[in-house]
């Protein structure tokens, strides 16, 4: 059975359109007796089987797939399962099982058989348009249950939110934000240039530490929750700014189809030196919206934001889930859309250059 779903986007708002459904079936050449024979074949269902499949996605939002031919496995019948770029929003608090693997840690994303990513079946879907798009990512979610709460009820769902690690009840506030449209990333605590004097917590990234050390803290963090897009740095000026270390983590994430967001606070990370040889999906915040805790100070960042957009196509701004950032936030959305300004999921704008 195959079966496709397309969906348009309405406003801000994704909406199903009705589906088609196309059942094909295929009589077998005898037929089956009522239990297995040991030569029985296997019914597949592995994306691959009999094709080599890629995906591109391309600057305009769409996605290329193709499909090149290959010899399959046995020769039962085949089902293929149709994915696509996004998440069904009925089951956007849903894992793709197919996206998972069993870990010490709990389940950690992967790619799938058939090469699709989780920063591709996560991602928001945006319309595709050559306007200006600008990605807004929220961090320090999970960390206060009341400012979790007023930022998944008050923003709107273009916004990226970014869990800490070291939060709390983070399954339940992932399902309340995936319900409301939001993109995630999960939020990696890495050592600052004063560390141990500050130190970001127990699952910190630590250069002295060594890379066991550090991907097995990397894959306890990611064990956390489900259905996001990447990772985003929490401090780390002293881990960015070391190759040695830096390398095995981007190698990790793009093996694992995630996309990586460096925060931009650090004017020695290595980040864009190390993930181009790797083709590892990354991108930088432009600018951080709440260095300043005031509405009208974070207002004027954003319209600062706004212009570094108008000028590159597009711009990626950071921020935490404070009253003052996200009261500015909701504010800045509604009049940035009347001015034509798309708010995107910060998947659509990665450096991404792995198919």
């Amino acid at each position: 059975m195959l079966g496709l779903s397309f969906y348009a986007m309405r406003a801000q708002k994704l909406e199903q359109a009705p589906a088609t459904e196309v059942t094909v079936a295929v009589p077998p050449a005898e037929p089956a007796p009522p239990t297995q024979r040991p030569d029985q074949k296997q019914l597949q269902t592995n994306g691959q089987a009999g094709a080599n499949i890629e995906r591109s996605l391309m600057d305009d939002g769409s996605i290329i797939t193709k499909i090149t031919p290959r010899s399959r496995p046995g020769e039962g019948p085949l089902i293929i399962n149709a994915q696509r770029f996004g998440q069904d929003p009925r089951m956007a608090t849903l894992p793709n099982e197919d996206l998972l693997e069993v870990s010490p840690f709990g389940k950690l994303p992967i790619k799938g058989h058939d090469g699709l990513r989780p920063m591709e079946q996560y991602a928001r879907p945006w319309s595709g348009a050559r306007g200006t798009r600008i990605a807004i990512v929220i961090g320090g979610l999970g960390l206060s249950q009341t400012g979790t709460q007023r930022a998944i009820e008050d923003l709107p769902g273009e916004v990226t939110f970014a869990f800490a690690a070291s939060g709390n009840s983070l399954q339940r506030w992932m399902q309340e934000a995936r319900r409301k449209g939001h993109e995630l990333l999960i939020q990696i605590p890495m050592e600052p240039l004063d560390y141990p004097a500050n130190d970001p917590g127990p699952l910190t990234l630590v250069t002295a530490d060594g890379t066991k050390a550090n991907l097995s803290r990397l894959h306890e963090a990611m064990g956390k929750i489900t259905n996001y897009t990447g990772i985003v740095n929490y401090l780390g000026a002293g881990y960015l700014s070391n190759p040695s270390a830096v390398e095995p983590v981007l190698r990790d994430t793009a093996k694992r189809g995630l996309l990586f967001l460096d925060d931009g606070s650090s004017a020695r990370t290595v980040t864009e030196k190390v993930a181009k040889p790797l083709d590892a999906p990354y991108a930088f915040a432009d600018i951080t919206i709440d260095g300043q805790l005031d509405r009208q100070a974070i207002l004027r960042k954003l319209d600062e934001l706004e212009r570094v957009a108008q000028r590159k196509g597009t711009a990626i701004g950071m921020g935490s889930a404070f009253d003052e950032t996200i009261d500015a936030v909701a504010e800045w959305a509604k009049e940035a859309q009347g001015r034509g300004i798309e708010i995107v999921g910060v998947a659509s704008l990665v450096s991404d250059k792995s198919e």
